[in-house]
């Protein structure tokens, strides 16, 4: 039985059915929210671990939630928050040999598997070299397939700056995968 976002605000609203209401908010979007996550930070231990955080934020906020746009809209802008503070606790961390591009080649070079496997890395890669608005933006509408109106109120941008951002980000993945693709 899945639980309706009335019935989960209901229960985190009030003290006594709070827990409950916890419960029912990590089942209802763990996943969604761990693979969002997961497409801003790699590695899934660290995304887990964000996605934990992103819970414990919006049990402690709970109360700041105002009912004027969708639960998981709420719940995604923190998510994107969280990710968004550890990808920059990471870069602040990292040495030039650590970074996604790095990685990216070895993996492109020890691919054995062919080439629709190849493509998903490159396009990986593509996504990973992107500024970080257009990544955003790109993987809530390619992965997510949020509408603007909804990344809108998650990121914090017009839509019309949303449209021009999913813009140039498609721009650039395809460039970077003709450019980098070898057959």
């Amino acid at each position: 039985m899945k639980i309706k976002d009335a019935e989960i605000i209901s229960l985190m609203q009030d003290s006594r059915t709070q827990e409950k209401g916890v419960r029912a908010l990590m089942d209802a979007y763990q996943s969604r929210l761990y693979w969002h996550i997961r497409r801003i930070i790699v590695d899934g231990d660290l995304a887990q671990d964000t996605l934990q955080e992103t819970f414990i934020k919006a049990y402690q906020n709970f109360h700041q939630f105002k009912n004027d746009s969708q639960l998981y809209t709420w719940l995604y802008r923190i998510a994107t928050n969280e990710a968004l503070q550890q990808v920059n606790k990471l870069k602040k961390m990292q040495k030039s040999d650590e970074d996604p591009e790095y990685h990216m080649q070895n993996l492109i070079a020890d691919n054995t598997e062919g080439s629709a496997e190849e493509i998903q890395i490159l396009l990986q890669n593509a996504i990973q070299s992107l500024p970080e608005k257009q990544k955003l933006v790109f993987m809530m509408r390619y992965y997510d397939d949020l509408p603007y109106e909804e990344i809108s109120k998650i990121v914090d941008m017009s839509v019309g700056t949303l449209k021009t951002n999913y813009h140039y980000a498609k721009q650039k993945i395809e460039e970077y995968i003709k450019e980098n693709y070898e057959r």
